[in-house]
């Protein structure tokens, strides 16, 4: 019995009007569609009137789950395989999918569509000749740092996906690590409120509240004209942006219970300056506040 085919099927990143003809044929014939989120999978289903069994496979089962699949693909059986939004095996589990289906010789067949880096990077207004797609950033702020000080000296237009509760940690890092350069902030693409912001990484942290942030985003950032890669360097505490967006770390880390010579630590390695500078600025805006 020949093995079936394992599809890779590009699913809206917000417009469900944003789907190929052929990716609705295949969703409506394969013998099995298994989604990242089953949730958000169905309601495309039923929007498109496809009554197809339906299976889960993310990143919390994608070992248990990959066994079953490969099993019904050898059995000759075709399986579709969508994520949240997009082209499944970018920035998910689907990568894992396809590797274990090339070990057994399953036949995988990309279908195209949606895809949210792509659409931010062209619409950016940067270099698109030439780029480096990084996925989601570590969300450990030292692993994330790390990563961006290894990117420091990429010339290539930077694309990355970030969490709206982590977007304003990120831009700081950015701030610090990248200097002031060009960066597109796409917010909820193709969606209702999609947002396409463009400025420099100090703007975009003066821009976006870190509170008040929502939304999927993707940033477009421009690569190094650096002659050489360089070192980290200090962010200019006396810039307002600046100042402001440390202040709302402080109080976020304050509002976690961590005290305040802990907070004190990490608020300064994040920014790169030095302890007494922070404490400085935050005795001095507490003043203020009186």
């Amino acid at each position: 019995m020949s093995a079936g085919t394992l599809y890779l099927c590009a699913t809206p990143i917000g417009n469900l009007e944003d789907i190929t003809i052929r990716v609705l044929r295949i969703l409506k014939e394969v013998d099995l569609i298994a989604a990242e989120d089953t949730r958000r999978t169905r309601k495309l289903l039923s929007h498109y009137d496809i009554h197809v069994p339906l299976t889960s496979f993310h990143r919390h089962n994608y070992r248990k789950k990959g066994a079953y699949i490969l099993n019904l693909l050898l059995k000759g059986q075709s399986v579709a395989l969508v994520s949240d939004a997009g082209l499944p095996g970018i920035a998910d589990p689907g990568e894992e999918m396809v590797l274990l289906a090339v070990a057994y010789e399953v036949p995988v067949v990309p279908v195209p569509g949606p895809n949210a880096a792509l659409a931010a990077l062209v619409a950016s207004g940067l270099p698109a000749k030439h780029f480096c797609f990084e996925g989601f950033l570590p969300s450990r702020v030292k692993a994330r740092q790390e990563k961006l000080r290894q990117l420091q000296a990429e010339r290539r237009t930077l694309i990355f996906y970030e969490a709206p509760h982590r977007l304003s940690e990120t831009l700081a890092d950015m701030l610090v690590l990248f200097k002031d350069r060009k960066i597109v902030v796409a917010r909820e693409l193709t969606k209702l409120h999609e947002e396409i912001w463009r400025g420099t990484i100090a703007q975009a942290v003066a821009y976006f509240d870190p509170i008040k942030t929502r939304g999927e985003f993707t940033l477009v950032v421009a690569g190094s004209t650096e002659p050489d890669s360089f070192v980290l360097c200090p962010v200019n505490i006396s810039d307002p942006a600046v100042e402001k967006n440390i202040l709302v770390q402080v109080k976020q880390l304050e509002n976690k219970g961590l005290a305040k010579k802990e907070v004190v630590r990490q608020v300064a390695r994040q920014f790169n300056l030095s302890r007494r500078e922070v404490y400085t600025l935050v005795v001095q805006a507490k003043k203020a506040e009186r």
